[in-house]
This record gives C-alpha cells, sequence and structure tokens, in this order.
C-alpha cells in the first residue's frame, strides 16, 4: 500500500478506536456492485456523500415540492431544505451514540433523490399508471443505482443503497419490525426523516395560515414542545436515551413521545396535507402528471428534444415514468404551459 492511501487509513482507523462496536465502519463495508480503486483520501461512505451531493438529482430537490406547490414565499421548505434538515438530525443522532456519521450522512443526502415533482401526488399518479406501481424510495434507488451519470449510476456502497431504501414510512408504523431495520445509522435516518417533516410542515402550515396556533392540540404541544426548536430537541433526546445499541438494536423513541408524534403526524394528514386550500392544488398537479405522461407515451421519440435520456432497454411507461420523476415542479409547470396551452398568435407583419 502506497503512502498516498495514509489519510484514508488513518480515517478508518479512527473509526475503529472511536465509534460504537454496531457502527457500520466503512473499513468493513460490503462494497460496490462494480469494484473500483478506493479514493485515497476520504473513506467509501465518505466518497459516497460527496457523489450524491453532487449530481444532477441533488440540485433539482431545490425546486421540489415539500408541502407547498411551488411555494412563493423564501421562507418555506423545499425538498432539498427537507434533507438538509433530515441531514443535520441524523447526524446529531449518529455523532451522540458514536455510530458512523460519514454513513448518516450520505444516507441523508440521497433518501429523497427519487421523488416527483409536487411531492406525494406526482407520486400516486404514477403508482398509478405504471404497471409496476412506483415509490419514491424505489426510485431514489434507481436514480442512484442507474440514471444519474447517462445511465452508470453513482455505484454506491451497499450500505448507502440499503438505508436510502428502508427509508420511508408514509402512514405506516414509525417503528420498524426486527429483521427489516437495517443498519443503526439507516434507522437514524428513518427517524429524523419524521422527525423533520412533522416539525417543519407544521411550521410551514402555521407561517402559510392553513392552520392556527390555537387548532394545533395543546396536549401534543405539551408532551413535544411549544417551539420548534424546542420539539426537535425533546424528539433527539428522546431517541438517544430510547434507542438500544446492539447488534440487534433499534433507534426509536419511546413510546410517549412516539405516540406523541404518531399523533401529530395524523393530524397534519387531516388539517394540513388533505386540507381543500392545500389538496386543491394538488389534485391539480395529479392531473398535469397525468397528461404529461399521456403525452410523452403517445410520443415518446420527441422526450430526448426535452432533456430526457431514456434508457433503451427499459419499457416506454418506465422511460417516461423516470423522465417525470425527475423533473422539478417549475420545470413541469413550464413544460405543461408549452405543451398543452394556445399562446396568442402574433402576426409578421407589423
Amino acid at each position: 500500500m502506497t503512502n498516498r492511501f495514509f489519510i484514508r487509513l488513518t480515517l478508518e482507523e479512527d473509526e475503529r478506536q472511536v465509534l460504537s462496536p454496531y457502527a457500520c465502519l466503512s473499513s468493513q463495508s460490503k462494497g460496490r456492485e462494480r469494484t473500483e480503486q478506493p479514493c485515497p483520501l476520504r473513506t467509501c461512505f465518505q466518497h459516497d456523500r460527496d457523489r450524491i451531493l453532487h449530481c444532477k438529482s441533488f440540485r433539482r430537490l431545490k425546486h421540489k415540492t415539500q408541502v407547498f406547490l411551488s411555494p412563493e414565499g423564501d421562507h418555506y421548505r423545499t425538498r432539498l431544505t427537507h434533507t438538509l434538515e433530515v441531514s443535520q438530525i441524523a447526524r446529531t443522532i449518529s455523532r451522540s451514540l458514536r455510530l458512523n456519521e460519514d454513513l448518516t450522512e450520505a444516507i441523508s443526502l440521497g433518501h429523497d433523490l427519487g421523488h416527483t415533482p409536487f411531492g406525494h401526488a406526482g407520486e400516486r399518479v404514477l403508482d398509478q399508471l405504471l404497471p409496476q406501481g412506483f415509490h419514491h424510495c424505489r426510485q431514489s434507488l434507481r436514480v442512484v443505482d442507474v440514471l444519474e451519470k447517462d445511465g452508470r449510476g453513482l455505484n454506491l456502497t451497499h450500505e448507502v443503497r440499503d438505508g436510502i431504501l428502508r427509508h420511508s414510512k408514509g402512514r405506516g408504523p414509525v417503528r420498524m419490525l426486527p429483521g427489516s431495520r437495517g443498519s443503526l445509522e439507516g434507522q437514524a435516518v428513518r427517524l429524523a426523516d419524521i422527525i423533520a417533516y412533522v416539525n417543519h410542515d407544521l411550521d410551514d402550515a402555521l407561517r402559510a395560515g392553513v392552520v392556527s396556533r390555537d387548532q394545533v392540540p395543546q396536549d401534543l404541544l405539551e408532551v413535544l414542545g411549544q417551539s420548534h426548536s424546542q420539539r426537535i430537541n425533546c424528539l433527539i433526546h428522546d431517541c438517544l436515551f430510547a434507542s438500544e445499541i446492539s447488534a440487534t438494536g433499534e433507534i426509536r423513541l419511546s413510546d410517549p413521545l412516539l405516540a406523541a408524534i404518531t399523533d401529530l403526524r395524523d393530524w397534519l394528514f387531516q388539517h394540513v396535507y388533505q386540507v381543500a386550500s392545500v389538496h386543491d392544488d394538488f389534485a391539480k398537479a395529479e392531473r398535469l402528471i397525468s397528461e404529461l405522461f399521456a403525452y410523452f407515451m403517445s410520443r415518446p421519440e420527441i422526450m430526448p428534444h426535452y432533456g430526457a435520456a431514456p434508457l433503451s432497454d427499459e419499457s416506454l411507461e418506465t422511460q417516461v415514468a423516470d423522465f417525470i420523476a425527475g423533473m422539478s415542479d417549475r420545470y413541469a409547470l413550464r413544460l405543461y404551459e408549452e405543451l398543452f396551452l394556445p399562446r396568442p398568435w402574433r402576426s409578421l407583419v407589423l
């Protein structure tokens, strides 16, 4: 081994000395699908983090919906700011529990790369239209495995890919069954995801006037905290004391805090996500996605003209879904306007 690998080897040795015996060590990674020369300066998980951070799909997250469709205000969350908040929370948990912070950060940054424009509204449409269904977790993995770098993918490590695939909960149980939990670092991201979105979605809903503070269940605020920062701190602290760090361990909340955040999530579905002023725009977005899908299914040959790079060995439905899922909100809106809305005719003779 030449001296130029000394920096990475030192970092790997630091992990062995400092991290928990149950953390994922970069030196013990299960590796990549395609073998490649390791970076002399970065561990494999640091390398994965950088590949995700610099990929095109990550940059497009800044113009993808979190809760409010194409918000005009500067202070509303987007899918990108959500990702950064998840990363911060998950890294705090991992650092405090002596887990691998680099692996946690890589999973966090990649966990939502497969989200469609207009958030879960776009996801619902593609799930209905594709014979094999559609889920943003699987699409996020597809992005890093196949779609990035003109079909070559990012060739990430097994541990990062596994964490990306397992992160989502939807309206399902927050806790995972034993045997399906994956790494502790991946579990930290999964829990950080709900901590982040429940709290920042409430914050955005209050800012937008969709709900008032008086409407938020006071019993939940008494348990979780009255302010955004208090709730984040409360949940992180509870996680650190409730989690079990072992070979079959679990990153979790205590039962009272788990019940409170689940109830707050359910309240948000009823009073924010499905309220008419929010839901009506997403119904329009669903029609937009449906019409774009039908248009490109009938005219697939023009997709490259609009920036698509279809993979020829995939079904047409998958090619169109990949193209649409990769769009930002504003690109989908502009494209719909160009394809379907008439423009005033202008005479060339003045």
